[in-house]
């Protein structure tokens, strides 16, 4: 693939991914903004631990836990995604982020998912908080869990600073991974 065909599938996927997530009228408002994502992170829990009662466990005891209830990806070769969410300690938002990122190698499609991680040590969330752009695989590692009788808290996985689920429509998806996003703080 030449530099220019390279550049024009680049160009394509992330004015596409821009354009998944626009929504309609009235979406510039700060207030419903908040409310929006508010709500969609409500249901994105709900759903999560719908599918997997011992997330709810997990969630119960992080000190924080940041929802993102719909990051929208797609690709052809290259892609791109992006999602906006909010972080919550003890069951209250205490601010809004957007998760960006991008990839290349063999992919097609677009696909809808929620992401949720979350922050299990004081240190792992005051080090989120603090940065003014965190990366996941970069400013720290993110410990993927999967549904089922497997995902309760053991002494292991509670010892890990941060653990992620990724869910689609259809469940967890298989081999999937946060590496590389970027998320970043919302001034809403």
């Amino acid at each position: 693939m030449n530099k220019r065909h390279f550049l024009a599938a680049l160009m394509g996927v992330l004015v596409l991914a821009t354009g998944c997530t626009t929504t309609g009228p009235g979406t510039s408002d700060p207030a419903t903004r908040r409310q929006n994502i508010d709500s969609g992170v409500d249901n994105a829990l709900a759903n999560l631990f719908r599918q997997d009662p011992g997330a709810q466990q997990l969630v119960n005891r992080a000190r924080g836990v940041l929802v993102f209830p719909s990051v929208l990806e797609a690709g052809f070769v290259v892609g791109a995604w992006r999602g906006d969410g909010a972080l919550r300690k003890g069951g209250k938002t205490v601010s809004f982020h957007r998760t960006t990122g991008g990839s290349f190698g063999l992919q097609a499609g677009a696909q809808s998912t929620a992401v949720f991680l979350l922050f299990m040590t004081d240190d792992a969330l005051a080090a989120f908080e603090a940065s003014r752009g965190w990366t996941a695989g970069v400013d720290a590692s993110v410990t993927l869990m999967t549904v089922g009788a497997n995902a309760q808290l053991t002494s292991a996985t509670s010892q890990q600073p941060i653990i992620g689920y990724v869910l689609s429509n259809q469940g967890i998806m298989a081999g999937v991974t946060v590496d590389g996003s970027r998320i970043t703080r919302l001034s809403l």
